[in-house]
């Protein structure tokens, strides 16, 4: 007879960095509850995706509702919770930082009360309910031009905009929840994530399906902001091992190693689609700079020592293998992408 399978909920389940999460962890051998409000950036497509995979179940309803995520925890009896939801494109908070606010901070707040409760009432004598905190490394601020130095676990936090300021939020209620009321929490403070199925406002997939259309590619400023990129596969690997042989407490940063500078990745994007369907015009020339945003910051950069050390993981996608594939599973996903760009513009 086989072993039961490990149990996890995952928030935000249906969105791109939670929908590569659930498909990591029903392939390694997990039964996964997807909780998601299904907001804009949960793609029909992918909705699909995950109602068609096995070992997987998805509730719609907000972390915002205590009832809602009560009735969930009842359902799902989960080992770990991996909370992912989150709204975070940095524009959007610019515009409306209210989402982000009753999102981020509140939300994150209801999910620790969920589980806190959980555990008082259900574990009693059983290894605790595993909280893995999605994060990323905008809570860390900006490097500036400086190349020699990158964000580690000891990096003080500085962030710059209304949804990196949230997610900093998000990440002290975790550590205070843990010191507290003793939750076994890990954060994963995390690069800029590329890869299939990402919403079409964030820039990897904006470039490509405007330079498929012939329509601009703005770029903010003079294109010289250094992002780490990191391919989405190989952060929900680092995540479900997190969860599986990380230290209760302890904070892992997740990077790429791989700095590139925003005109950069859209001239390669450019390149590619050039390669893969020749235009009478290089899509070089839709390139646009445009204005720059408010506090835009310079450089990322992420050391994964720890993560490495610890817990045996490295990237396996290369920056350039990665962007390739994702460039080729847009052309060959317009299903996927065209009813979300319709539906929001």
């Amino acid at each position: 007879m086989s072993p039961p399978r490990p149990r996890a909920l995952v928030t935000g389940g249906a969105g791109f960095i939670g929908s590569a999460l659930v498909l990591e962890l029903v392939t390694a051998g997990w039964t996964v509850t997807v909780l998601d409000q299904l907001t804009y950036a949960a793609a029909a497509g992918t909705v699909a995706l995950l109602k068609a995979t096995g070992h997987c179940q998805l509730i719609k309803g907000d972390i915002r509702n205590r009832n809602t995520l009560r009735d969930v925890m009842e359902r799902a009896n989960p080992e770990a919770v991996f909370h992912a939801a989150a709204e975070t494109h940095v524009d959007r908070s610019i515009n409306s930082a209210s989402d982000f606010i009753s999102t981020n901070l509140t939300g994150t707040f209801e999910v620790l009360e969920a589980v806190r409760a959980w555990r008082d009432q259900h574990q009693t004598g059983q290894p605790p309910v595993r909280f893995i905190h999605v994060s990323t490394d905008e809570v860390f601020g900006d490097l500036g031009d400086g190349g020699a130095s990158r964000f580690d676990e000891t990096t003080p936090y500085a962030p710059s905009s209304p949804y990196s300021a949230s997610k900093a939020g998000s990440d002290h209620l975790v550590r205070a929840w843990a010191r507290t009321y003793e939750l076994d929490v890990r954060i994963c403070n995390c690069s800029n994530n590329y890869g299939p199925r990402q919403f079409p406002e964030k820039l990897i997939p904006r470039m490509i399906l405007n330079g498929l259309e012939g329509r601009p590619l703005p770029v903010y400023g003079d294109g010289g902001q250094i992002r780490d990129w990191l391919h989405v596969h190989d952060h929900a690997r680092a995540l479900r091992l997190i969860a599986e042989i990380g230290q209760a407490g302890r904070t892992y940063c997740v990077g790429g190693d791989t700095e590139r500078t925003n005109l950069d990745v859209v001239r390669k994007i450019c390149d590619l689609l050039d390669k893969r369907l020749p235009h009478k015009t290089p899509r070089r020339a839709l390139i646009e700079l445009v204005a720059d945003r408010p506090g835009h910051d310079r450089r990322y950069a992420i050391d994964a020592a720890r993560i490495r050390a610890e817990l045996s993981w490295s990237p396996s996608i290369s920056f350039e293998t990665g962007l390739a594939r994702t460039l080729d599973w847009y052309l060959n996903h317009a299903s996927w992408w065209i009813p979300s760009t319709s539906a929001h513009e």
